[in-house]
């Protein structure tokens, strides 16, 4: 269930917000592949903005 919900959020983070792949692949290298950890790692190396990140949230709320 958990890498179904990675996969989800990965392709709305690229189809929605606009996030490129390679900092997407990025994050992912850093920490563990989780929906929960993702967005928090991305936003830690600059990648998104605070905004992107509650909407992240918002989205994962809704999944």
């Amino acid at each position: 269930m958990q890498s179904s919900v990675l996969t989800r959020l990965i392709r709305w983070l690229q189809e929605e917000l606009e996030i490129p792949g390679a900092s997407i692949a990025l994050a992912l290298r850093q920490g563990e592949p989780s929906p929960n950890f993702l967005p928090m790692i991305l936003w830690q190396y600059g990648l998104i903005s605070l905004d992107q990140l509650d909407q992240i949230f918002d989205w994962l709320e809704a999944v």
